[in-house]
């Protein structure tokens, strides 16, 4: 057990929660951006990351030139349409994930992955900053080979400058996109809808040299 008595370790798939079959119902449209929440996006990029509290996750992401709607929602767990209360518990193994979707005339994957490094401390395990147990991990899921190519090749250079800074081993997660399960209403662009909510997210100062990537 971690602070406050939180699980700290992802729990076995026969000991999670069950779960429910019922998907979790969100508006219609994006807060901010006006865009679908849940739609086929055709023609557009997507990102899917872990990386602490996702409330000021998202707003990093929907700030961010290009990207036309955003959300949030759980994965990398074993409970179906967890709910919050079930994933703050430990007892599902999900993480808090920000769901992206950008125009790829306007930006590329890289250039998100860049948001995504810089925005928190990827080197702190089952926490970010004060936040700790398994749901505040970091993690990064690609949606096909490229993508995979270019989240592993951003993570060694990114590497290479943390250790030049002082910063120990890069704890995110990479793996194949999980399924994505939408988190309730009240979560979906909370910043926007309570300006001085809390945040939770901070970054380390060190930048991505996503040049790398290229070729």
């Amino acid at each position: 057990m971690g602070l406050f008595g939180k699980p700290m370790e992802i729990p076995r798939k026969e000991d999670a929660l069950p779960g429910r079959s019922q998907r979790m119902k969100v508006a219609a449209a994006h807060f901010v951006t006006r865009e679908p929440l849940d739609a086929p996006f055709e023609g557009h990029g997507r990102i899917l990351v872990a990386m602490g509290c996702f409330w000021g996750a998202e707003r990093k992401f929907w700030q961010a030139p290009g990207v036309v709607s955003t959300s949030v929602g759980y994965v990398a767990g074993h409970t179906p349409n967890p709910t919050y209360e079930e994933v703050c518990s430990g007892r599902t193994g999900h993480t808090e994930a920000v769901r992206a979707i950008f125009d790829p005339a306007k930006t590329s994957y890289a250039a998100l992955l860049r948001v995504f490094w810089e925005s928190h401390d990827p080197t702190q395990g089952m926490r970010q900053g004060n936040d700790a147990g398994t749901q505040y991990r970091s993690g990064l899921y690609y949606y096909d080979d490229e993508q995979k190519r270019l989240a592993l090749a951003s993570r060694d250079a990114f590497q290479k400058e943390l250790e030049a800074a002082g910063y120990g081993r890069i704890t995110t997660e990479i793996g194949p996109a999980p399924e994505y399960y939408f988190a309730e209403d009240y979560h979906q662009q909370y910043l926007a809808k309570n300006p001085n909510g809390y945040c939770g997210l901070g970054g380390t100062g060190v930048s991505c040299p996503i040049g790398v990537l290229n070729g």
